[in-house]
């Protein structure tokens, strides 16, 4: 399961209509739930559709102190996988078989993306509203490593006893904008090299 952290002033709702908005099309439905805090969403094949195995893909949204929290299912393989291994078979046998398949590879294909799809909606969608380039509210301050006085973000210098305040000052991925730390060489939220 996939996790990632969307920082911004936009609700769970705000994402998960991103994903309804996109995927209720064509062979693929989508399903949302709602509890309190928490919005689930489920892209999958429709029922009587033309082309295509079945799939489906969870995303559960999940409101965190400083925006929302997506975390991505994993996604039913089964259905896709016996559809192209119907096409296999029957390519094998007479190869102008595939003629009458290509809508079904086609849709398989399509279903075989559909995580990174989902990723890149809402990622596009995210940045839309706001998330990813300013530091979240909660950082906007840093402490002194050795007094734990609050300094502002950028200061050089520890306002009350004149530390140093380099170590201490957080840095952020310049695709993403997540906070990440020193050590880290790929952004835990984008995935892409530091």
């Amino acid at each position: 399961m996939e996790q990632r952290i969307f920082h911004g002033d936009f609700s769970t709702d705000d994402l998960a209509a991103c994903l309804l908005v996109h995927f209720n099309r064509g062979n693929l439905a989508v399903d949302r739930y709602q509890t309190d805090d928490t919005t689930i969403v489920q892209i999958r094949t429709r029922e009587n559709r033309s082309s295509g195995g079945d799939t489906a893909l969870t995303f559960t949204f999940q409101k965190v102190t400083d925006g929302v929290s997506v975390q991505a299912g994993q996604q039913a393989w089964f259905g896709v996988a016996a559809s192209l291994g119907i096409s296999a078979l029957s390519a094998m046998r007479n190869p102008l078989n595939l003629l009458h398949r290509l809508d079904d590879i086609a849709q398989d294909l399509e279903s075989m993306q559909l995580t990174d799809e989902a990723w890149k909606v809402l990622n596009a969608n995210a940045k839309a509203m706001g998330s990813g380039y300013e530091l979240s509210a909660r950082l906007h301050r840093v402490a002194c490593e050795y007094c734990l006085t609050a300094n502002p973000v950028g200061a050089a210098s520890c306002m009350a006893c004149g530390a140093p305040l380099g170590n201490a000052q957080p840095a952020t991925c310049k695709n993403c904008g997540y906070v990440i730390l020193s050590s880290e060489t790929i952004c835990p939220n984008c995935r892409k090299a530091l």
